[in-house]
């Protein structure tokens, strides 16, 4: 079961790592390529705004629906073959995106790009699972931030390519870029082999097992639900004030904004390294507090494009910091169940993101950007305030014996 003997004490390659997390970000970009184009998509289909920017939460809760039913699958099946499966579904459906005439079709083929999107957490305990257990935050750390990267740059390409191009041609490219990572991966990924023998049933049922015994899995799953949900409320709402008043901006620059974000995800694999060292709950800390103080720098960025930039950093590098720690944390509580693991987490923190996205779009439309940002700031305190109560009384167990 799990890494073969072969593969164990062999260092994972930076190729091999590089490649996995370049194929989590593609994979995850699925989610977020209509996210600046959401005014331009609103006119195509003559729909409102707050129509359109339902689409996040779509999405959203077809990346749920895949991390419920094919995520824990990563166990349970040789995943080589699980990860070319769903990336070739995913490019059969934005195709379909790119075709739709009318927005209940391409409403219904973007979250069926978004189930299978989940095949990015499959890549991650996979990676986690080949890596040896000194470097695992490290590894860990550097495919979380190619998803966090590839997240953030699916917006700067989006509109790039719109601007060029036109909107269908984003999910066009989408399509294709599918198609090559799943021939690519293929061809380099080891076989990586069953770590479990439950049926289907049982190893769905198994997580929430997981969730009921282990509550350090409560307490990240939380967490992970208030970072991801305070990247929503920033990514849902930006698009609508960067197209209005004062910055009237087109889709290529409301795209080039994804830029911003990716500095602060290229710093955060500094939580890996903590992780690594024994410091986790350190790097959970400092991150709260990061992301918390990133919404004074957005509520000033209403009028001041300097404060408006330095906040999406600010924020990108809490939220990153974040997801690495908890990660690196609960992969370390049962070696043979990280998909498993993974799904309970990932399902947590994307039903914050889509909650949180569906009241964003409301809220901007009545209340506009101040409004936004008090949301924000009031998700990022609860967070620090559940770290705070939780951390001293919720520890992990010693790690069993690492399996692969």
């Amino acid at each position: 079961m799990g890494v073969s003997e072969s593969q164990r004490g062999t260092p994972l390659s930076r190729r091999i790592v590089l490649l996995m997390a370049v194929s989590c970000g593609a994979a995850v970009a699925n989610l977020y390529y209509a996210q600046p184009l959401l005014h331009t998509i609103a006119h195509a289909f003559k729909i409102s705004n707050g129509t359109a920017g339902l689409l996040v939460t779509v999405t959203q809760i077809g990346y749920v629906l895949g991390l419920v039913l094919f995520v824990p699958l990563g166990d349970l099946l040789e995943r080589r073959k699980l990860i070319g499966a769903m990336l070739i579904g995913a490019a059969a459906a934005e195709v379909l995106a790119a075709a739709a005439p009318t927005f209940a079709m391409f409403a219904g083929a973007i979250g069926i790009a978004g189930v299978c999107a989940a095949v990015a957490q499959i890549i991650v305990p996979m990676a986690s699972s080949l890596a040896e257990a000194p470097e695992r935050g490290r590894v860990v750390g550097m495919v979380m931030s190619g998803l966090l990267i590839g997240i953030l740059t699916a917006r700067t390409v989006s509109g790039l390519i719109a601007a060029a191009f036109g909107w269908r041609t984003v999910f066009g490219f989408a399509a294709a870029s599918m198609l090559a990572l799943a021939a690519t991966l293929w061809r380099a990924l080891p076989r990586v082999e069953s770590s479990t023998d439950l049926g289907y049933g049982a190893l769905l049922r198994s997580v929430l097992t997981l969730v009921r015994e282990q509550p350090v899995l409560r307490q990240r799953m939380a967490l992970g639900a208030v970072g991801f949900g305070c990247f929503s409320v920033l990514w849902t709402s930006l698009a609508f004030l960067l197209s209005g008043s004062p910055y009237h901006y087109g889709n290529a620059t409301i795209g080039l904004f994804g830029l911003a974000g990716v500095a602060g995800a290229s710093i955060a694999p500094i939580a890996g390294r903590l992780a690594d060292r024994g410091h986790g709950r350190l790097a959970a800390t400092a991150a709260l507090v990061i992301l918390l103080a990133s919404w004074g720098l957005l509520a000033l960025g209403k009028s001041s494009l300097p404060a408006l930039i330095a906040g999406i950093v600010v924020l990108d590098l809490g939220v990153q910091g974040l997801q690495i720690s908890n990660q690196s944390t609960i992969y370390a509580l049962d070696t043979e169940a990280r998909s498993r693991l993974t799904t309970a987490y990932i399902v947590a923190m994307f039903l914050g993101g889509a909650a949180l996205s569906a009241v964003t779009s409301a809220l901007y439309a009545s209340s506009g950007w101040g409004a936004v940002c008090v949301l924000g700031a009031c998700t990022s305190a609860v967070g620090l305030a559940l770290w705070t109560l939780t951390a001293r009384v919720i520890r992990p167990l010693p790690a069993a014996p690492d399996a692969g």
